[in-house]
């Protein structure tokens, strides 16, 4: 369509924004994966120090990145684009894609993503390795050597083993309609997770469908082509969803900031590669001050999302 090749061509040209990023803030489920992340770290430490021979690690810190210089850009002064042409063009690209292979219930996910904190220069790297069954993981110690761990089950959570995420990718619909109104009705997203204390998600309709939808853009992996080229579709359907352009995650790299209206204090984006269509990454940009100045940033990464036969392996 000529209207979307003027489109691209348009955006290659637009220069980086020149004002200061400020920063959105987190999302509930990322903040359980962060406390996840201390809480294994935390165990590997105290249980090496006692000498014992098994710790619980899944996701371990690498050394540091360098500071990342970030193109300063306001959500005020962010470049709008259409969501319906650039969501039209991502399904477009997306349904063009080969078929992955089904991995094997033994088979590895493997993940490298980073993380850059409001409070830090640098962002901080992590390796994740996940068996598809979801019943080991494994991760680097601090002194270097792998550590495979078996995950007892947990009724009480939302997240899903890889397999289970492609089980539930795989009975999605591919009309884009449908798709909405079968994600918008899952009871898992709905009823979990069961956390002592926590109160039961009243989340609306429209954002539960966002969240999802994005939740599964992020775990690409294995998802099929038209599905995914659905989801794309399915997102421009969804009310106040909105795309600014030069959004940059934790790695520095700029994409197409997908974000909804009506995040309170906060704006969270979901990054995409602005020729690939691929997920990014996250900006969480604080509008005002709340539990962070305004002004504050929290970027996060996916930098690898590979299967791989075992742990240790990067593909």
């Amino acid at each position: 369509m000529d209207d979307l090749r003027s489109l691209r061509e348009w955006r290659a040209e637009v220069p980086e924004p020149d004002q200061e990023w400020s920063i959105p803030q987190r999302r509930r489920l990322l903040t359980r994966i962060r406390r996840r992340r201390w809480t294994w770290a935390h165990r590997l430490i105290t249980v090496g120090a006692a000498g014992a021979a098994v710790a619980v690690l899944a996701v371990v810190a690498l050394p540091s990145e360098p500071s990342v210089t970030e193109p300063a850009v306001t959500p005020s002064s962010a470049v709008r684009l259409d969501p319906g042409l650039v969501l039209a063009q991502a399904a477009k690209v997306a349904s063009e894609r080969g078929d992955a292979p089904r991995p094997a219930p033994t088979q590895w996910h493997y993940t490298r993503s980073m993380d850059k904190q409001p409070t830090s220069d640098t962002a901080q790297t992590y390796e994740r390795w996940i068996r598809y069954d979801g019943k080991q993981t494994a991760g680097f110690g601090e002194n270097g050597d792998l550590v495979v761990t078996d995950v007892p089950p947990d009724p009480g959570d939302d997240d899903l083993a890889p397999g289970q995420y492609d089980a539930k990718l795989r009975g999605l619909p591919t009309d884009p309609r449908k798709l909405l109104a079968k994600v918008t009705g899952d009871r898992h997203w709905i009823d979990f997770p069961q956390e002592k204390g926590v109160p039961r998600n009243a989340e609306p309709p429209d954002a539960r469908a966002y969240r999802v939808i994005t939740l599964y853009l992020s775990r690409y992996g294995t998802m099929p082509p038209r599905l995914e080229a659905a989801m794309f579709q399915a997102l421009a359907l969804i009310p106040g969803v909105r795309i600014e352009h030069g959004v940059t995650d934790a790695a520095g790299r700029a994409g197409l900031g997908i974000w909804r209206e009506g995040g309170g204090d906060v704006r969270r984006y979901d990054i995409l590669d602005p020729d690939t269509y691929r997920y990014l990454g996250t900006a969480t940009v604080w509008l005002r001050d709340s539990r962070l100045p305004k002004g504050a940033v929290w970027r996060t990464a996916l930098l690898s999302s590979v299967i791989v036969d075992r742990p240790g392996e990067r593909g």
